[in-house]
This record gives C-alpha cells, sequence and structure tokens, in this order.
C-alpha cells in the first residue's frame, strides 16, 4: 500500500518547475478566499478537476472522498444552524445560512483539492529546493519536508501495528462505533513510542552528520524555469485576474 500521496506521471503539470506550482497553489487560495458565494466557487473546482486531470492524479481523490464530503456536510449543516438569516427553512436552518454553508464548504474542498494536487505531483525534494530557491531558510524547508514523511510514516506505523495486534487475535470489528473506538485505544501505546523512538533516532543522526554547521548548501536536483512555466504562469494569474474581476463586480 502506497502511502504517500506522490505519483509518477508523464504530465505537463509534473514537469512545471516546483516553485511555478507553488505559486499556482498560493492563486488557488487567493481566489477561494474572495468569495463568500458558491457560484466563483463552483467555478474555481471546476477548474481545479480540470487542472488534476491535466496532470494525472486524481485516482488520489479516492483516498480523501469520505474527509472531503465529512468536511462539506459539517460546514453547511453548521453555518445553515447557526448563521444569521431572514429566510428560515426549518427550525434554526435559514436559507442565507445554508448558501454561506454551501460557499464555505466549496472554499475548504478547493483548497485541499488544490494541495492534495500539489502533492500528487511535486517531490518532496522538489518542495524543499523549491522553498530554498524562495529564500526560505533550510532549517524551515526541511521541516515542512520532514512533516510531509511523516504523516506517511506514522501511517504506515499504524498499518503495521494493527496488524501485528490482528494476528495475536484482537477483534476490531465487533460491537458497536463506541466499542470499536474502545479497542482501538490500545494501539495508541505502541504508535506513540514507535513514533518517538524514530523521531530520537532521527535527531541523533541529524546531530551527527553537522546538521545546520554549514550555511551554503548544495544539491544534486536541479530545476529551472522554462517557457511552460511561464505559460502557466500566465494562464494562473489570468485566471486569478478573472476571479479578482468577478469578485469587485457589484
Amino acid at each position: 500500500m502506497n502511502l504517500f500521496l506522490y505519483l509518477d506521471r508523464p504530465s505537463p503539470v509534473h514537469r512545471l518547475d516546483p516553485r511555478t506550482k507553488l505559486l499556482l497553489l498560493s492563486g488557488s487560495f487567493a481566489a477561494a478566499v474572495l468569495f463568500t458565494r458558491p457560484g466563483p466557487l463552483v467555478w474555481l473546482l471546476l477548474l481545479l478537476l480540470a487542472y488534476g486531470a491535466m496532470a494525472g492524479v486524481l485516482g488520489n481523490l479516492r483516498r480523501i472522498w469520505i474527509l472531503l464530503g465529512t468536511i462539506a456536510a459539517v460546514t453547511i449543516l453548521s453555518w445553515g444552524m447557526f448563521a444569521y438569516g431572514s429566510t428560515p427553512i426549518v427550525w434554526r436552518v435559514t436559507r442565507e445560512g445554508l448558501i454561506f454553508g454551501l460557499a464555505a464548504a466549496l472554499k475548504i474542498d478547493s483548497m485541499i483539492l488544490a494541495g492534495l494536487i500539489f502533492l500528487s505531483a511535486t517531490r518532496t525534494e522538489e518542495i524543499v529546493l523549491a522553498l530554498i530557491r524562495l529564500q526560505v531558510p533550510f532549517q524551515a524547508a526541511f521541516a515542512f519536508s520532514l512533516a510531509i514523511r511523516m504523516v506517511p510514516t506514522i501511517l504506515g506505523t499504524a498499518v503495521t501495528v494493527t496488524e501485528a495486534q490482528r494476528s495475536r487475535g484482537l477483534d476490531l470489528s465487533r460491537g458497536g462505533p463506541i466499542r470499536r473506538l474502545k479497542s482501538h485505544v490500545p494501539l495508541l501505546v505502541p504508535i506513540l513510542l514507535h513514533t518517538l523512538r524514530s523521531t530520537d533516532q532521527l535527531a541523533k543522526a541529524l546531530e551527527s552528520r553537522g546538521f545546520g554547521a554549514k550555511r551554503e548548501r548544495g544539491s544534486y536536483l536541479e530545476i529551472g524555469f522554462h517557457g511552460r512555466d511561464a505559460l502557466a504562469l500566465a494562464l494562473g494569474g489570468l485566471f486569478l485576474a478573472g476571479f479578482v474581476a468577478l469578485r469587485l463586480i457589484p
């Protein structure tokens, strides 16, 4: 089971400079926060889906569709009940609240989708080098890459511990939801201990190699801007300008 999001594809998006993809990601976030009504956010979501299809990474959506659906449902329900509105539908739910909640759900899911596409089409090493070329301190860039790597590592540890306990007779599927939740609590101790041990070993390895002792660092990986990057940034800027103009229209 592949716990990492990156998918190696011969797509035009994969061939873009990682700094270009970072700027496109930032632009999609900026476009998302511009609106509080669903219409433009639907167009943004469709645009991101087309971008992900071009990259060939929409298969990763199967891994988070439950998360996206849950976020959308909770957001719409919460804003529908608690946001101010003058057109009641049922109990405390108002039409204005539901519309605002739908816009908030589209906004959050669009940001998650944009991040998913970025991580699915960009290697961690490229992200680190892009951040360094953008004058981000190496320690901060390394911490960011470490966070990206640690999530699948912890998930892999959880899978390993779960399978080991099942082989010893632990039944995690018996009973209702509360009982199943309680049966997972004993798994937290070995997962936590393994994570702390791995973190301690990583810290010792970094210290033994003199991490941070040299300010200037080289890299075997080379990145650079090309014509396709200029075209992608121009298209991204054009779309962002269109969204800004749409926001300014009364």
